[in-house]
């Protein structure tokens, strides 16, 4: 039994969140918009403007400094999943489930997923791999866990794939993952992340597979798309792969406000008489 209450300090209609199901309705039609977020303001922010907001582990980078996204826990992924669903309304939050957290078995998946949705209340969450986890998926799925699945480029996996390189250029890799593909699609999951592989790739993985495929360095034939919205922004300099547009390059403002600051608080014209309380009358 469920009981929907709104808010005390709500007014009118409430602001209905993309659901699953609409993003599923959405293959083939109108390209689903994505970005990352990792806080509320961030999330507020974007979220009239997008479908879903992807609670990534590219968080470990972006936000903690980290070299990969290995190190993230999933009481980061908590707490920032969290943050994200209080400042958006309207966007489809996933959430992310870090290394380590999911590929022991699928009890341990559903036990880490199970807290991801009690704790953040995201709609679903997110997992790399393919058909090594496929039977992972299909545990959540039959369990009411909503899964959207990532193939193609796997950061979680840089160790063993050698780098961050596109994949899918050699025809037995480009075989392997549409077997991942269909694998995890037809496990169950409601969407597929094709990350890095070759347009041509991506194009026939979005053709074959009944799940919208969201595309980050694929193909703008695809079902939707996804970037890292601080690369998006110009936020992170770390380094910018190919398939990103920048749309913006907040890095510089940010520095170039901070400089006007520091001169302002050197020359002391920061706080001016509008900045401060009681503010003394200069003697003539």
């Amino acid at each position: 039994m469920s009981v929907h209450r709104d808010s005390p300090g709500d007014s009118g209609a409430k602001i209905q969140r993309v659901s699953i199901p609409e993003l599923m309705r959405r293959k083939g039609g109108q390209p689903i918009v994505c970005l990352t977020a990792y806080t509320a303001p961030m999330a507020a922010a974007l979220d009239p403007h997008v479908d879903l907001l992807l609670v990534g582990d590219s968080l470990g980078m972006v936000i903690y400094g980290f070299d990969s996204t290995l190190p993230v826990t999933l009481e980061m992924m908590v707490a920032h999943g969290a943050a994200v669903v209080r400042g958006s309304k309207r966007a489809c939050i996933v959430v992310d489930l870090p290394f380590g957290s999911y590929q022991e078995s699928p009890a341990q998946a559903f036990a880490s997923a199970a807290r991801v949705i009690k704790e953040t209340g995201a709609s679903a969450v997110k997992l790399e791999g393919g058909r090594e986890m496929a039977d992972t998926v299909r545990h959540l799925a039959e369990r009411g866990i909503p899964v959207m699945g990532h193939v193609g480029l796997t950061p979680q996996s840089v160790n063993m794939l050698g780098g961050y390189k596109a994949r899918g250029k050699a025809s037995d890799e480009a075989t392997s993952i549409m077997a991942d593909a269909i694998a995890i699609a037809e496990a169950g999951a409601f969407s597929l992340v094709v990350e890095g592989v070759m347009e041509q790739l991506a194009l026939a993985i979005t053709a074959r597979v009944s799940v919208p495929v969201i595309g980050i360095g694929a193909s703008a034939g695809c079902d939707g798309q996804v970037l890292v919205v601080d690369d998006m922004l110009g936020l992170f300099s770390g380094f910018k792969p190919r398939f990103v547009r920048r749309y913006a390059d907040l890095a510089k403002e940010i520095a170039s406000a901070a400089h006007q600051y520091a001169e302002d608080v050197r020359a002391r014209r920061f706080p001016g008489p509008e900045n401060v309380f009681g503010a003394l009358k200069k003697s003539s």
